[in-house]
């Protein structure tokens, strides 16, 4: 917070002059609501048991080690432009790495299968 001549100048409004308070409440308050919606599925996903070879199967196969849309776009032999990865804009990101992990060391552990094609 700034003052000048006895009165507080907030900071972002200072630099953005379109957000105003209002729109900075309404911003947050869109935010909390998104997060409460989301949250249900996310403890669903964090909650499931893998108990079943197949499904955790399909789980490592389904989820990929990493993320598929990171890229290097190369010209003669030269790197032009890297993309970088998105996944981590996915608000169940952590959710499906979880539960990949999850399958794999059931794999590991109670199946006693290789999981390096998996990798």
């Amino acid at each position: 917070m700034l003052e000048t001549n006895n009165e507080q100048i907030v900071y972002s409004v200072f630099i953005n002059p379109t957000l105003g308070h209002h729109q900075l409440e309404s911003k947050n308050l869109l935010i909390r609501v998104k997060n409460e919606l989301l949250e249900p599925l996310r403890q669903w996903l964090d909650s499931l048991e893998i108990q079943n070879p197949k499904f955790a199967k399909l789980i490592a196969k389904l989820i990929p080690a990493h993320c598929p849309f990171e890229r290097d776009i190369t010209l003669f032999g030269r790197k032009i432009v890297h993309i970088p990865p998105m996944c981590k804009l996915n608000p169940f990101y952590d959710q499906f790495v979880g539960l990949r992990f999850r399958a794999l060391c059931y794999l590991v552990d109670r199946c006693g299968e290789d999981i390096q094609s998996y990798c």
